[in-house]
């Protein structure tokens, strides 16, 4: 049973979108030769940043696709995902 996450303040918990396992041509490339992930989908968002005791909502929301940087964030398995915990302002884009 999957447990609910809530990221704290400032924070998302986003779940990393794996790219193609194969090139064009067809070589599959193993789980090591992979690079990080850029890619990932927004599954929960924090309160918003306290800024002078007014909170600053999230410029991103569930379900948006972002990019991240590739080694940033607190990453953790839960039911075989990958999930990563960022501050809103380490997400670098929204992609549409």
């Amino acid at each position: 049973m999957r447990k609910k996450i809530k990221p704290l303040g400032n924070r998302v918990l986003v779940k990393k979108i794996e790219e193609h396992e194969k090139t064009k041509g067809g070589i599959i490339i193993p789980d090591t030769a992979k690079e990080a992930s850029q890619l990932a989908e927004v599954i929960a968002v924090g309160s918003g940043r306290n800024e002078d005791g007014k909170i600053i909502e999230f410029e991103v929301k569930v379900g948006d696709h972002v990019l991240i940087n590739k080694y940033g964030g607190t990453e953790f398995k839960q039911d075989d995902e990958v999930l990563v915990i960022f501050r809103q302002s380490d997400i670098l884009a929204i992609v549409d």
